[in-house]
């Protein structure tokens, strides 16, 4: 996959932000029920493309793009097959039940209390699979590192006195999660940064699910799946090698639209 191949930028993704944090959207064909709808995918996400309604979206770059933090094998099965199994899992599971839902991946993984009972941990795990992952992606970037500038910037100085203090307290939410899952920087209802991490595919998103739910600035992916080939068992250094990577402008205005 090259990097001028992508149907999806950046641009894109935070164009649809305010509308869905992650910005996947259903067909039409699916909300209304129609289990014959079907979307054209582009030729460059074959064979990973969903079979309808939430589409498995390209990569801004190449798999190899992010090497040798990332390097491009974990990439290619991280996005061709975790990611996509996660989305197509979640369409499989619309399609069946026959049930109209949300429009937006906020919407539907954001309250799933009002979600049949028997979908609700298929949607949990697999909408918060294809919504974090999806959200990952756009906060990594070949030409990523340095430290955040402008509101996040500032506000990161002010919650955690500097960005070194910021680093160690995120670093200690990875590290410390136990088994798969998430560390978060976060956005509250007040407009807060806070710093967590949720098991599993839990989103930030869920409320009612995670202990402090918001709106998700900056996620680093800690399932084994997403470093094990490179790093084993050294979370540690892959975590220091994700600041290497992290697109501070996506993260900066995914901060402006959670606050302002």
């Amino acid at each position: 996959m090259q990097d001028n191949a992508s149907s999806y930028s950046r641009r894109k993704f935070l164009s649809t932000a305010g509308m869905s944090v992650v910005g996947l959207t259903l067909a039409g064909k699916l909300l209304a029920g129609d289990k014959a709808s079907t979307l054209e995918v582009s030729p460059e996400v074959s064979p990973v493309a969903a079979p309808t309604g939430f589409t498995v979206q390209p990569l801004d770059y190449s798999f190899d793009a992010l090497e040798p933090h990332i390097d491009a094998r974990t990439m290619e099965i991280h996005h061709g097959k975790h990611y996509a199994g996660y989305v197509n899992n979640l369409n499989k599971a619309l399609l069946d039940s026959g049930t109209i839902f949300p429009a937006t991946i906020e919407a539907l993984i954001g309250d799933l209390d009002k979600l049949p009972e028997t979908l609700r941990t298929t949607i949990r795990n697999n909408g918060g699979g294809a919504a974090n992952h999806e959200l990952f992606w756009n906060l990594l970037s070949p030409k990523g590192g340095g430290q955040p500038k402008g509101y996040l910037g500032n506000a990161i100085d002010a919650a955690y006195g500097s960005f070194d203090k910021f680093q160690e307290s995120f670093a200690k939410a990875a590290t410390s999660r136990f088994g798969s899952g998430w560390a978060w920087l976060g956005v509250n209802a007040e407009g807060a940064l806070y710093i967590t991490s949720t098991p599993n595919q839990d989103s930030l998103l869920m409320r009612g699910v995670v202990e402090q739910p918001g709106k998700p600035i900056l996620g680093l992916d800690v399932w084994e799946h997403a470093y094990y080939l490179h790093y084993q068992n050294r979370r540690a250094d892959y975590i220091k090698a994700f600041w290497n990577l992290v697109n501070w402008e996506t993260a900066e205005e995914l901060y402006v639209t959670a606050t302002h």
